[in-house]
């Protein structure tokens, strides 16, 4: 699933609904940010659909800008971008995650970012990372991303489970006695292939002190540690315990709530989707670290924004994207969003800095890992995606997925 596959849907209508046009103009002189004028602007998935909220207030305070949001979804933003710099028809402000960085500093659609503005320092390390390029920053980062198991508590009692797994091993332990004891369906839920499976198998992977490529280019996909990591991740779907196809779009919060699936490793908004749509379950789940192997390491993901090279509107876009990135707007946008900032700032009060569930986050999201910078990025997770796939499938052991994958990656690496 993608990261926003409950809200793909509706972010996919959305974006069909609207036409996708920009005004990337020629590279010309600038627009003053204090002129009136019209900045577009791409965002994905929910963001897209709430960011057309803070826009409104935005203008509000800058009557002489008018915001103009167009949401598109996840599954399509790649190709529409990667279409739109090839036109030359970019908008001034867009969304852009860290797997996509290196392909579009590379072709030169990005301007670089204002570093006596936007200060490292006031943000996460993987953060600010994920939009640095050969020691050049094109993004800045507006929320960040991880994972942590989501597991049903209640469930638990019933199943024997007095704590959460603590180890990959226990966390194999667990989803059998959850699935023996507590009557649930399945005992976790990873996903078994398709577009960005990856992001699934990445805290089986990193936690077992694996790699695709190092930050050296160094391509380790068939490394002893990934295919012990894969070998692991297989045999949830060989023992049963968790399911081989999930239909697309598949929403795992819905089965979390029925006790169908009891476990899961999930982004920050999940919280905020449960809290919604399922109140009863207030109280019944709980949120751990990513279960240590060799050690508890989980994906950096999130988002940077970025202005385009060829904007007339890059003064008001930097005032657009401080607003945005800066603490109060991060704070404001985790109470919308419930994305975790990327603002350091942002975690010094309010429920950010009171909530256990939120030290889970912030001590996870400190030690998870950036994918290393790659132009075809995009392209060489889809090799991993397939390999874990073959393997989830009982088409191939982890060990001849990964010499594959290995084999084709090293062809797509810088």
């Amino acid at each position: 699933m993608n990261r926003r596959a409950t809200t793909a849907a509706i972010a996919v209508s959305l974006a069909s609904a609207l036409t996708l046009t920009a005004c990337g103009g020629s590279g010309g002189g600038d627009v003053a940010a204090d002129k009136k004028q019209t900045l577009s602007v791409w965002a994905m998935g929910t963001e897209g659909e709430k960011l057309a909220d803070v826009a409104k207030v935005y203008e509000k305070a800058n009557p002489n800008i008018t915001v103009k949001v167009t949401p598109i979804g996840w599954d399509v933003a790649h190709q529409k971008l990667v279409a739109a710099a090839a036109a030359g028809r970019l908008p001034d402000v867009m969304q852009m995650g860290g797997s996509y960085m290196g392909e579009f500093a590379d072709m030169g659609a990005l301007e670089p970012v204002d570093t006596k503005v936007f200060q490292e320092k006031d943000f996460f390390p993987a953060g600010w990372q994920q939009g640095t390029v050969d020691g050049d920053t094109y993004g800045v980062p507006w929320y960040v991303d991880t994972r942590v198991l989501f597991y049903r508590t209640d469930l638990a009692k019933k199943a024997g489970v007095d704590k959460a797994p603590a180890t990959m091993a226990e966390l194999q332990q667990a989803a059998e006695k959850y699935q023996a004891k507590a009557g649930s369906k399945w005992g976790l839920s990873i996903q078994p292939g398709g577009l960005d499976t990856v992001q699934s198998f990445y805290q089986f992977l990193y936690s077992a002190g694996g790699e695709i490529v190092t930050d050296g280019g160094k391509v380790v996909a068939n490394s002893p540690a990934a295919v012990k990591a894969l070998q692991n991740y297989g045999s949830y779907f060989k023992k049963g315990l968790s399911e081989k196809s999930v239909r697309p779009g598949y929403d795992v919060t819905k089965d979390f709530n029925t006790g169908a699936v009891p476990m899961f490793f999930g982004g920050p908004w999940i919280m905020g989707l449960l809290d919604d749509n399922y109140p009863d379950l207030k109280g019944k789940w709980a949120v751990a670290s990513v279960p240590t192997d060799k050690t508890s390491a989980s994906m950096a993901g999130g988002s940077a924004l970025t202005i385009s090279a060829d904007s007339e509107h890059k003064a008001a876009a930097k005032e657009f994207i401080r607003y945005l990135t800066d603490a109060k707007g991060q704070s404001d946008w985790f109470k919308r969003t419930k994305d975790l900032p990327a603002n350091l700032n942002a975690w010094k009060s309010g429920e950010l800095a009171t909530d256990p569930n939120m030290k889970v986050w912030k001590a996870q999201m400190e030690s998870a890992k950036v994918s290393p910078v790659q132009p075809k990025w995009t392209e060489i997770t889809s090799k991993i995606d397939e390999a874990v796939e073959s393997v989830t499938q009982g088409k191939s052991s982890a060990k001849e997925a990964l010499d594959k994958a290995q084999g084709e990656i090293e062809s797509l690496v810088k």
